[in-house]
């Protein structure tokens, strides 16, 4: 178990055909570049399973091919994020965390939850998505953070929603989003 801010390094993916030959050895088979990569990272973030899911399968075989400390943040389901409406993403999210994701055991670190820049804060629908990500799933113990970059997320109502759920918030340093950090500015 990690203890309490820590923090990793890592990637977001490990599949980019301009890093053949440059990280990853020229002599490296592309089903080995997770390995590889685990070894020199510490976390990954998964961008496929925002777009799609994925079968368990894939989460055990994943989980097999990385060291023991090692975990992946996987970003959740744009089904899930890109509703209007957030209050009624339960089936969305409900179909997210069910797909198997908990193959993944001890690697499972963060599940990311991105939002649109066009997502404006509004306290009861957010705090009602938030209220709808479970503590637990299949037993495991999950941890949510959510990514959002409309400027009316900086407010302190959205920094109590998130002590209120346990759920972190992303802190990007981007050219095109405001950075929010969960701060009271």
């Amino acid at each position: 178990m990690t203890k309490p801010g820590t923090i990793r390094c890592g990637i977001g993916g490990w599949t980019f055909d301009p890093w053949e030959g440059t990280f990853y050895p020229e002599t490296l088979a592309k089903k080995r570049q997770l390995e590889y990569a685990s070894q020199q990272l510490k976390a990954i973030e998964v961008n496929g399973t925002y777009y799609g899911s994925q079968k368990p399968e894939t989460f055990a075989k994943w989980a097999s091919e990385v060291p023991e400390d090692f975990i992946f943040s996987l970003k959740a389901s744009r089904f899930a994020t890109n509703k209007k409406v957030l209050a009624e993403a339960g089936e969305s999210i409900g179909k997210f965390l069910g797909q198997g994701l908990t193959e993944l055991g001890p690697h499972l670190g963060p599940i990311l939850w991105q939002f649109m820049p066009t997502k404006k804060f509004d306290a009861d629908d957010f705090g009602a998505f938030l209220a709808l990500l479970p503590e637990k799933q299949d037993g495991l113990t999950l941890r949510h953070v959510v990514e959002v970059r409309h400027d009316s997320f900086r407010t302190p109502e959205f920094t109590a929603l998130l002590a209120k759920h346990r759920v972190a918030v992303v802190c990007a340093d981007h050219f095109d989003y405001p950075m929010i950090a969960g701060c009271d500015r």
